[in-house]
């Protein structure tokens, strides 16, 4: 008989989300419906590789939909689905905290810019 190896909670919010450009990709589709070029332009630090492939990820999660149009120039666009939509909470809770400890003494301020992140 196999044993199951039960992960922390939060080990499986962090394996979905986590690193640094899943939590960015879901705060600005908790803002509405992007198109891919939309994303890049919110993420300037970001490879078009890199993009498509956390987008990809969240969509095989169920977290983003993808919604192809059968046009020429072909439009995609992408939108969280209800799940996504349940993180709303937590990214709005994560940039609270990222508010506060920037206007602590001595935190850098900076750090989300370089990200290309606005509140």
């Amino acid at each position: 008989m196999e044993q199951q190896i039960l992960h922390c909670p939060v080990e499986t919010t962090l394996g979905v989300i986590g690193g640094k450009w899943k939590p960015l990709i879901i705060y600005y589709l908790t803002q509405g419906t992007r198109r891919f070029n939309e994303l890049k332009r919110m993420l300037p630090h970001v490879t078009q590789q890199m993009l498509t492939l956390q987008l990809r990820e969240l969509e095989r999660d169920g977290i983003v939909h993808r919604e192809v149009y059968a046009q020429v120039p072909p439009k995609v666009e992408y939108s969280l689905t209800a799940l996504g939509r349940s993180l709303e909470p937590i990214l709005l809770a994560m940039l609270a905290w990222g508010e506060e400890y920037q206007r602590r003494d001595g935190a850098p301020a900076d750090m989300g810019e370089e990200q290309g992140v606005a509140a």
